[in-house]
């Protein structure tokens, strides 16, 4: 094995006997875009059970890079995926059906996100007239993803590849949500990565509709006007926030019971979502 790439969660390696990939989730978490000293224990191997979860489920959408789940090194089972290489785009492909986050901040200051207009009066929590695309820019580690227009996507990409994204990437936004719904869980928003195969097939890759990529709020306690409820890692994110950290690295370590409570919420959407215990 010879490690290509290590990111903010997963570190990709080549397996130089078949020339496929392993992609394998950490416990790392990352916030801003630091990744955090302290892991959540059991979270790789969540976001990669989910992951595979959802890729069945989705099936129909789009292919997606998974070659096997159990044909990886034993140190990594549970966590990895062996997966086709990808040429991959360079966008981070988001979809929001709520106003939420940065989403809000830009709505604010111009009446829209990611230059698609939105009616007046939303607030922190509202759910949009439909679901919209809102890419962004793919940041290496440290730095900020900054948003995309789809001026901008199609100067990058092609315009018939950047119209290939927007109904990609709303299609499954819209049928993992109505699944979610049914489970009583909003999926307010969530971002996908997407390449090209070895024939020009556009190809889901990296984690598909976990706590990593997505905001997950109970249904039965949304209610428009302020933050939500997260069972996501906006928990660590709020915590972050709320300690005085600037943001850069380092980042403080993660306290015992911001763990404890960070790798509940993961374990309690994973089973949400698939109805399985998580042992």
């Amino acid at each position: 094995m010879e490690l290509l790439h290590s990111g903010k969660v997963r570190d990709v390696y080549l397996d130089l006997a078949t020339d496929e990939l392993i992609l394998v989730a950490s416990d790392r978490i990352s916030v801003y875009d630091v990744v955090l000293p302290t892991p959540i224990p059991d979270k790789g191997a969540i976001l990669t059970r989910l992951s595979l979860w959802w890729f069945t489920q989705l099936a129909g959408i789009v292919p997606d890079h998974v070659v096997s789940a159990t044909d990886v090194p034993a140190e990594w089972a549970g966590r990895a995926i062996r997966c086709k290489r990808l040429r991959m785009v360079p966008v981070e492909c988001v979809a929001r059906g709520y106003l939420a986050g940065s989403g809000t901040s830009q709505y604010n200051a111009t009446g829209g996100v990611s230059g698609v207009s939105l009616p007046d009066g939303l607030v922190e929590g509202s759910r949009l007239p439909e679901p919209i695309f809102t890419p962004t820019t793919k940041a290496a580690v440290g730095d900020h993803d900054e948003p995309m227009t789809m001026d901008e996507v199609r100067g990058e990409v092609g315009p018939n590849l950047a119209t290939e994204l927007v109904e990609v990437t709303l299609e499954i936004y819209r049928r993992g949500a109505a699944l979610a719904a049914e489970r009583g869980i909003i999926i307010a928003d969530t971002k996908i990565e997407v390449g090209l195969d070895e024939h020009g097939k556009l190809t889901l890759g990296d984690e598909l509709l976990t706590p990593d990529s997505s905001r997950f709020w109970p249904a039965d306690t949304w209610s428009p006007g302020s933050a939500q409820p997260s069972l996501d890692k906006q928990f660590v994110r709020d915590w972050a926030a709320g300690t005085g950290w600037d943001k850069k690295p380092l980042a403080p370590p993660v306290p015992d019971d911001v763990v404890a409570a960070t790798r509940a919420r993961y374990v309690e959407v994973y089973e949400r979502l698939t109805g399985e215990r998580w042992a």
